[in-house]
């Protein structure tokens, strides 16, 4: 191999380590930057909270360990209710447009444990 291959691939790699590095420091700068606005945001939380001011709640936590646990079940009976109506709804729609009868048997799906 001629002398200049070796300047040719040496320089390439050169130049391929200052690409990657340049691509790594961006991506570090914007994670740095993303994390300076989250702290920052979390500053003003906390100067408001010691302030006595207010902050607007964001859909409190509440642990559902404190939770009465007849009212969970309920709460889950709510939502399968909900997800079974949605399924029978989106059902008569394919049945009213006559896809399902295309794609599917027309037998009506029970679960046996609801």
């Amino acid at each position: 191999m001629p002398w200049w291959s070796w300047v040719l691939i040496w320089t390439g790699l050169v130049l391929g380590l200052l690409a990657m590095l340049v691509w790594f420091g961006f991506a570090l700068f914007t994670k740095a930057m993303a994390t300076g606005k989250a702290l920052q945001d979390l500053g003003d939380r906390v100067a408001g909270v010691t302030q006595g001011q207010e902050t607007p709640a964001q859909g409190r936590f509440r642990p559902s360990i404190f939770t009465d646990p007849t009212d969970l079940y309920l709460a889950l009976e709510l939502v399968r209710r909900d997800r079974a109506q949605r399924r029978q709804r989106r059902r008569d729609s394919l049945i009213a447009r006559g896809k399902l009868s295309i794609t599917r048997s027309l037998t009506q799906r029970t679960d046996t444990d609801a």
